[in-house]
């Protein structure tokens, strides 16, 4: 019987790979710089059995109608905006995430770029660039303090309880939260208090965002949400650059209306160099780093590669977003 061929859309770290071997399975790896355009992805698909995706990948309805060959995919990310899963599903094809694995390194980021925006910083170090540093100014380039302040999470998923409890250990902040439903076990560790959307816009002084991109949340922070936010509000994204409204986003920082934003999302992606968040004294931008770590890393390469492990072994999957089509 010949073995199971699994694509791999993109260099990962080489313990997917060498489990997948290990298991028995053909491994084949696309080694070009950047995604594949989708009519290769597609071709080099009908090849293969099961896929490893990256968030790049585009696998809409029309990739599904080419590829309902395909038994099983494994995204390498917690998000899967890029997936359409109804088609997924229509066609009979569970597809799995990467989460929890992600968790410490992601809210790390959000916590850094917090403490970034607050003090300034990466302006501040620009202006060393510049040779702009030139004496003490008591009055100059102020920053704020976050001790007692209000935390507000929206999505207070693993990533954003990871975010609260950085907060709560470090700055005793308050905690609200808004979600679909209510997280009582959040409730009970944190201390959080379960608040509408409006109330997190209205009561945070600083707003991180750890939802999913859905069509409910896209662009659900533009100007009418900013508009409802404290003059002082710092607002951190690390979820998807699609949650946020850039050019709604970008008046609302010139216009004074929110005080700070720190990004490790933008949208689109990447972002031009010329964008006029990168000059701003009070905006930090990442580019997309939140699990670049070494352990965030090898820790979605084999949880992506244990997915498809275990459905060929089980058929289930550990962390499955369609369980409906393994019944």
């Amino acid at each position: 019987m010949k073995p199971k061929k699994v694509l791999i859309t993109r260099i990962i770290p080489d313990v997917a790979r060498l489990l997948l071997t290990d298991a028995g399975f053909e491994v084949l790896e696309h080694q070009g710089e950047g995604p594949m355009p989708q009519d290769e992805l597609i071709r080099r698909a009908q090849e293969v059995n099961a896929l490893i995706t990256l968030g790049a990948d585009r696998l809409d309805n029309y990739f599904f109608s080419q590829c309902k060959h395909l038994e099983v995919i494994a995204q390498f990310a917690v998000g899967y905006d890029n997936i359409d899963v109804e088609a997924a599903t229509g066609v009979g094809m569970p597809v799995s995430n990467t989460p929890d694995v992600l968790s410490d390194a992601t809210a790390d980021i959000a916590f850094g770029l917090m403490m970034a925006v607050s003090r300034k910083m990466f302006f501040n170090h620009k202006m060393i660039l510049r040779g702009q540093w030139k004496q003490f100014e008591p009055l100059k380039h102020l920053g704020m303090e976050l001790t007692g302040k209000t935390l507000g999470i929206f999505g207070l998923g693993r990533i954003g309880r990871v975010m609260a409890k950085r907060c709560l250990g470090a700055f005793d902040m308050e905690i609200v939260y808004h979600n679909r439903s209510r997280n009582m076990e959040a409730e009970k560790e944190l201390g959080a208090r379960y608040v509408s959307f409006d109330q997190l816009l209205k009561e945070s002084d600083v707003l991180s965002v750890h939802c999913v991109l859905s069509e409910e949340t896209r662009s659900i922070f533009n100007q009418q949400a900013f508009a409802k936010m404290k003059s002082e509000a710092i607002f951190i994204n690390t979820s998807r650059g699609g949650v946020h409204h850039e050019p709604d986003l970008i008046e609302a920082l010139k216009q004074g209306v929110i005080w700070g934003a720190g990004l490790d999302v933008t949208n689109p992606e990447p972002m031009l160099p010329d964008n006029p968040l990168l000059e701003m004294p009070n905006v930090a931008v990442l580019p997309h780093i939140g699990s670049a770590t070494i352990e965030a890393r090898t820790g979605m390469a084999r949880l992506a590669a244990e997915n498809i492990i275990t459905y060929y072994q089980t058929g289930k999957m550990i962390t499955c977003i369609n369980p409906q089509v393994l019944s």
